[in-house]
């Protein structure tokens, strides 16, 4: 029997090079970008900010945080887009699931199989190992009807087994900063507020454009945590839901294998 073609799902398989990536650049951008003396009166980062990169960086270290969190969520979801493309095929996963089943309804493996080799991508994949199960149990004469379709059916699961991992890789870490990203947006404002209200203590309490400042100044991390717990969430969803598609097809393209098999033999 001819082994399994291996998965075409590509992705990349250590996260944590991606993240220490991002906190590189996310350094970069806070120092060089936000950080720029331009962004400040007198060129002093020490002083009032300018603009809204001033301000930005004003946030505190909390930002470059939050700043990798984002990179983050970016650099991953374009890789779950590239590895599922790549998983989803060549061509239309509703047409091809149509044509196989078309396939096999006429009792037509070789034209199924056929569509596979073009199709590519995991749902080609899996459907080719149980077809050449399917195939090998034709032949078989020592097994009863029953244990066939029960050595085809526990192909198919064992075969949807091996690609199911790699369609999923990566979207436990886009889940966890779903909530991480908020969280340290929440904990850089609070920092924030402290640094506010002790300075504004300090002052004697009658510095209120110095309160002002301090409280736009932590609301930026705020900002930057919603926004990145927010592309977090559609990021995860948009891909979970595609792979409960490609899943979806690979039931009902198993199933009339299966079922195939019963009517016919």
């Amino acid at each position: 029997m001819e082994t399994n073609k291996k998965s075409p799902v590509v992705g990349i398989k250590n996260a944590g090079i991606v993240i220490i990536c991002c906190f590189i650049i996310a350094l970069c951008i806070f120092y060089f970008l936000l950080g720029n003396g331009a962004n400040f009166m007198n060129n002093d980062p020490d002083n009032h900010p300018l603009n809204i990169l001033g301000t930005i960086y004003k946030g505190g270290v909390i930002v470059p945080v939050i700043q990798t969190l984002l990179l983050t969520v970016i650099a991953l979801s374009v890789e779950r887009y590239i590895a599922l493309r790549s998983a989803y095929g060549k061509g239309s996963l509703a047409k091809f699931v149509a044509n196989i089943k078309e396939a096999l309804s006429a009792g037509d493996v070789k034209k199924a199989q056929s569509i596979c080799d073009q199709q590519c991508g995991s749902v080609a994949n899996v459907v080719t190992s149980t077809l050449r199960k399917y195939e090998e149990m034709e032949k078989n004469t020592e097994l009863s009807k029953e244990q066939k379709l029960l050595a085809i059916q526990k192909e198919l699961e064992e075969a949807t087994a091996l690609e199911m991992p790699m369609m999923q890789q990566n979207l436990p870490i886009i889940a966890t900063i779903t909530t991480l990203g908020t969280l340290m947006g929440l904990l850089g404002t609070v920092i924030g507020m402290i640094r506010s209200f002790t300075a504004l203590a300090v002052g004697g309490g009658t510095d209120s454009l110095a309160l002002s400042q301090g409280i736009s100044e932590a609301l930026v991390n705020t900002a930057f945590g919603i926004l990145t717990g927010a592309l977090a969430v559609i990021s995860y969803n948009y891909y979970t839901n595609k792979i409960d598609k490609l899943t979806y097809g690979l039931d009902e393209v198993g199933f009339s294998i299966v079922q195939t098999f019963a009517a016919t033999h």
